[in-house]
């Protein structure tokens, strides 16, 4: 009781820095890349000749789990929560290097493995007129694409492009590596021709 007693005590009485956090840095950040990030949004078709050139990099910031699972072939791999500078250094030591990005907002078609990341207000079901209304919001996008993208750019990281497209994961241009590869779950059938 005693031990319990000094702790609450000393917790109370620390006064610890402020967190490492500045949301003005990133405000200025964001302002920064968006107009550089306007003249970096490929196609798929450019996307894919970009990733042919020697040297060129594309990453995957999805989760390991999801990266284990399926991803674009060749493609290297950094969770977004593991970005740190020495991380981003250790898999991309030059800040000069191009770099692919792409997400699961950019593949259609494999709601398990790419999941859309969007919010969709959703209203009690007690409120029928809410819910009327609620159908016609446009959902907000939530795609790991734009803090990639902002984060490497905070990280010195200033050669990079976005896919933007939405790609269905049966596109014959595209090939995906990873454990479900192969599985049907994975990778639907294209559909047959008309």
């Amino acid at each position: 009781m005693i031990l319990l007693a000094a702790n609450a005590g000393l917790a109370q009485n620390t006064n610890y820095p402020r967190a490492k956090v500045s949301f003005d840095d990133f405000k200025g950040l964001v302002v920064e890349v968006e107009a550089h990030r306007a003249t970096r949004l490929i196609d798929l078709n450019t996307f894919l000749r970009m990733s042919k050139a020697e040297g060129v990099i594309i990453l995957d910031s999805r989760s390991d789990f999801r990266f284990d699972r399926i991803h674009l072939k060749g493609a290297k791999h950094l969770a977004f929560t593991d970005f740190t500078q020495d991380n981003l250094q250790k898999l991309i030591p030059d800040t000069e290097t191009q770099i692919l990005i792409y997400c699961n907002n950019n593949f259609d078609g494999n709601q398990t493995d790419f999941a859309t990341k969007a919010f969709v207000p959703r209203p009690p079901s007690d409120k029928p007129v809410a819910n009327q209304f609620t159908a016609q919001v446009k959902p907000r996008m939530m795609a790991l694409n734009i803090p990639t993208y902002i984060n490497l750019f905070g990280y010195g990281y200033r050669n990079v492009y976005e896919l933007h497209e939405l790609v269905k994961v049966n596109d014959p241009r595209i090939q995906f590596e990873g454990t479900l590869v192969g599985q049907k779950l994975a990778l639907p059938a294209p559909p047959a021709a008309q």
